[in-house]
């Protein structure tokens, strides 16, 4: 393969991009900061309540594989005829060496312990000799593969609930790959919710609670209108900002004697939650990982 490198300004980038993937043949294209590890470096990232960071960079470099000198070649003459004039150069062409990108991609997932005996395993792993309770999971494109502080400390939490929690009928607000749904099934709910904004996240569910052997009778999935009436369990691991907005209707599908859980918090916000639950629910701090914190709130019986 042949891997051709181009400079473009910030107004380019997204045309450009879309030039090479949508016509020239490119296999794939990636943006990289221009300035990264120099003084003029940028990071683009933000935070719940935070300004938005701006779009992209000053200057990015695009890096386009194709599978021949030849295709590169002309890719790279067709888009400085479109964006030369606009500050778009090209920097190199490069012969790139065959790998095995699937064993590749797959050597960066390992099984990650939620407990000694909980375990989330990538199909392509054999499960640890301890795990008792297995989530089989592969990445995807919907969040939530177990690596993340906020999804670990969510199943951590299945896996240890208290003694009071209930699973009979468990919510899963903002499903992404259904991990805590499946995690629920796994510590041996019920009935099952899923619900996510997002039609992908709702079919990585239903992908991946097939894989796991959870039915459909057991663990439903769709869209957020699925969500009725009350539950003995509702997870919602997404961030501050739309916990906070999403306050009364989770607090509303809490039944008496239920539990609530939320992640997907900095443990700077959790006053915030505090406040914002304080109405309907007191939440508080019930867990910590790096930064994150997992919060939740058991509503008094009827």
């Amino acid at each position: 393969m042949i891997e051709l490198v181009l400079r473009a300004p910030a107004g380019v980038v997204e045309p450009l991009s879309d030039l090479l993937m949508d016509e020239l043949d490119a296999l794939s294209v990636s943006v990289e900061d221009a300035d990264a590890d120099t003084d003029a470096e940028q990071a683009l990232f933000g935070e719940p309540g935070m300004p938005a960071p701006a779009p992209g960079w000053e200057r990015s470099t695009l890096k386009a594989l194709f599978e021949s000198e030849a295709v590169a070649e002309q890719a790279a003459m067709l888009a400085l005829v479109q964006f030369g004039t606009a500050g778009a150069h090209v920097q190199a062409l490069y012969t790139v060496a065959e790998q095995d990108w699937v064993r590749l991609t797959q050597s960066q997932f390992a099984p990650v312990e939620i407990t000694p005996e909980f375990w989330v395993v990538p199909s392509w792993h054999e499960a640890p000799a301890a795990a008792r309770q297995v989530i089989r999971l592969d990445p995807g494109l919907a969040f939530g593969t177990g690596t993340h502080p906020t999804t670990r400390m969510c199943l951590r939490w299945l896996a240890r609930k208290p003694a009071s929690a209930n699973l009979a009928r468990v919510l899963d607000y903002g499903c992404g790959s259904g991990i805590l749904a499946i995690g629920a099934a796994v510590v041996g709910a019920a009935q099952i919710d899923a619900v996510d904004i997002d039609p992908a996240a709702v079919q990585s569910t239903r992908e991946n609670a097939a894989h796991n052997g959870v039915a459909p009778e057991r663990l439903a999935v769709g869209l957020p209108d699925r969500a009725q009436g009350a539950y003995t369990l509702v997870l919602a691991n997404i961030l501050a900002t739309p916990l906070k907005l999403l306050a009364p209707l989770l607090a509303g599908h809490v039944a008496p004697g239920g539990w609530l859980v939320v992640a997907g918090i900095l443990e700077r916000q959790a006053g915030e939650l505090t406040a914002a639950y304080a109405p309907w629910l007191d939440v508080q701090v019930a867990d910590h990982e790096d930064g994150w914190v997992l919060m939740c709130a058991q509503r008094a019986a009827a």
